[in-house]
């Protein structure tokens, strides 16, 4: 790679960075499942044992140990050991967006021209979507990254047959290796997210030969090899837990039911899409709809839509839905945005007039989520008592992000355009997760307990023991030692060890005391915690214990 070949890439990098970094130190772990990611891969830090799978003393083999294994190296290499904070397990979920972002680029500039590859590259990396999961410590953002590896290397090999032209090898390599990372990261996510863009492909063209390119046998032995090590040694560890809890109780158990009360019917999708693709939802659909209109006469345009709307039904159909889902899909309505806006074509006219409310309800859709995010910057201090100086600042940025990336006519060419729109968002989205709401203490209640906790324990080594709050966060911030359990529980864990603190949330206040009754040394108060209780919309106290002489 010459210098001049790499400079957008380090000119993406940049942005991405700036993008993604602001607020993955000041971010508190956001439960539920940011921090049990954290705490098991701290785990493994603590306990050199990388093959099994462990929040606490509870398995858990709902996914891979890809994800694990990556952040386990990003401590390893930050030379902080199992205290890191939570930033260092979050890097992984940068570096994911960053590798996300790049290849949009690239393949958006191989099929469009450089300067869709600007604006498809630049508008993923603004999207809020993208902007959530780059910042926690999940799989997502990593997942996403061999999403578009995988997609791209099979638009290459599909397009090129199309076209007559012969694939090189390096498609089939990535193909077969994205497929086999991602493999490790979440299972057959990514995997099934081909499977469907191939079926898609070959009905609506009645062709399959392009198939051979893919060359299964030798793609299928790639892909062994990269995962079966570990699933050889889990199976040979733990027998067929993994299995049970990892396919019958995760997979299946998404396909059967919702689980973990995320359940909802057809629709969810449609109606999270505005806020997953802000602020650039509008402009997407129309190009989307674009796309829609002259696929048949474009192999490049038939790919993308190959790319999201199989993918869109499945995950409406799913019984258990999560925004998240939808990522992997995403760069496939973004890329036909760019080429949209790169062609300089306007099919608005004559479109037919069902794509014209689309449109109109996109549009209303970011003018929505525009004002929420705005009004959440300002509110949210408010409420609590605070004069939101950033909030003010974040709310005007998220403003003109929403105004920017909403299709509205502009002096400015689609591609500065989506710069600025994507720059606004950096800027508002940046100062929300980095200076907001790490500010509001009452949303954070785990921190609070963990700091509280900190500063009074009387022994060195005092355990931790939570009764009537159990977020998976407040593991992470204090030991893998500390017990989540009820009021008279957390009494008897008083009254064994001199040592001990117990937090006691209001709930639990009343079985807490009791235990007490009649005993000659009583709990001694040693600080409150107020925060709120947003499923209830009320304030909840946690105070914390130790027992008095």
């Amino acid at each position: 790679m010459t210098i001049a070949t790499m400079r957008p890439y380090a000119l993406l990098v940049l942005l991405c960075l700036a993008a993604f970094l602001p607020g993955i130190a000041s971010l508190p772990p956001i439960d539920r499942d940011e921090p049990r990611y954290m705490q098991a891969s701290k785990q493994m830090v603590e306990s050199g044992d990388y093959v099994d799978i462990r929040f606490q003393d509870v398995s858990r083999y709902k996914k891979p140990v890809g994800i694990y294994w990556l952040q386990t190296a990003a401590v390893t290499i930050s030379g902080l050991g199992a205290d890191a904070p939570a930033w260092v397990y979050r890097l992984v979920s940068v570096l994911g967006g960053i590798v996300a972002v790049c290849a949009t680029f690239a393949l958006g500039r191989s099929l469009y021209g450089d300067r869709a590859g600007w604006i498809a590259g630049i508008a993923l990396a603004g999207i809020f979507g993208l902007a959530f999961e780059a910042r926690i410590a999940k799989t997502d953002a990593t997942l996403l990254a061999t999403a578009v590896l995988a997609q791209g290397a099979l638009a290459h090999l599909y397009i090129g047959a199309r076209q007559g032209r012969s694939p090189g090898r390096s498609a089939f390599w990535v193909f077969w290796i994205a497929q086999g990372v991602s493999l490790l990261i979440k299972g057959p996510i990514i995997p099934l997210l081909s499977l469907l863009t191939i079926a898609t492909l070959v009905v609506v063209d009645r062709q399959w030969r392009w198939l051979r390119s893919l060359k299964p046998a030798g793609g299928l032995a790639i892909m062994a090899l990269l995962a079966a090590p570990w699933i050889v040694a889990i199976s040979t560890k733990v027998g067929w837990s993994f299995w049970q809890e990892s396919v019958g109780k995760d997979m299946l158990g998404k396909v059967a039911s919702g689980q973990e009360s995320h359940g909802f019917p057809p629709g969810y999708y449609t109606l999270t899409y505005s806020l997953m693709l802000w602020p650039f939802g509008a402009v997407a659909l129309k190009g989307g709809l674009a796309a829609l209109n002259r696929f048949r006469s474009d192999p490049r345009l038939a790919f993308m839509l190959a790319w999201y709307i199989p993918w869109w039904i499945f995950c409406e159909i799913l019984p258990t839905k999560l925004p998240h889902y939808m990522l992997p899909a995403y760069p496939g309505l973004l890329l036909p945005m760019a080429w949209w806006l790169s062609s300089g074509s306007d099919d608005a006219s004559t479109s037919p007039a069902w794509q014209k409310w689309l449109v109109y309800a996109a549009t209303f859709g970011a003018l929505l989520v525009t004002l929420a995010l705005a009004a959440l910057a300002v509110g949210l201090p408010l409420w609590f008592g605070h004069f939101p100086v950033w909030g003010v600042a974040c709310a005007v940025a998220l403003l003109a992000a929403g105004w920017l990336g909403s299709g509205i006519r502009v002096r400015l060419s689609p591609l500065r355009r989506a710069i600025a729109a994507t720059l606004a968002s950096l800027v508002g989205i940046g100062l929300l997760a980095g200076k907001v709401l790490p500010a509001v203490d009452q949303v954070w209640p785990s921190r609070e307990i963990a700091a509280t906790f900190r500063a009074v324990a009387p022994c060195p080594d005092s355990r931790l023991v939570s009764a009537g709050f159990s977020e998976p966060s407040l593991i992470f911030l204090t030991a893998a030692n500390t017990e989540l359990t009820n009021g008279a529980d957390a009494a008897r864990r008083l009254q064994q060890d001199d040592c001990a603190v117990a937090a006691i949330a209001d709930s639990q206040q009343a079985s807490f005391q009791k235990a007490f009754s009649g005993s000659p040394r009583q709990p001694v108060e040693l600080g409150r915690i107020e925060s709120l209780n947003f499923s209830k919309g009320r304030p909840v106290a946690t105070i914390l214990y130790r027992l008095g002489e």
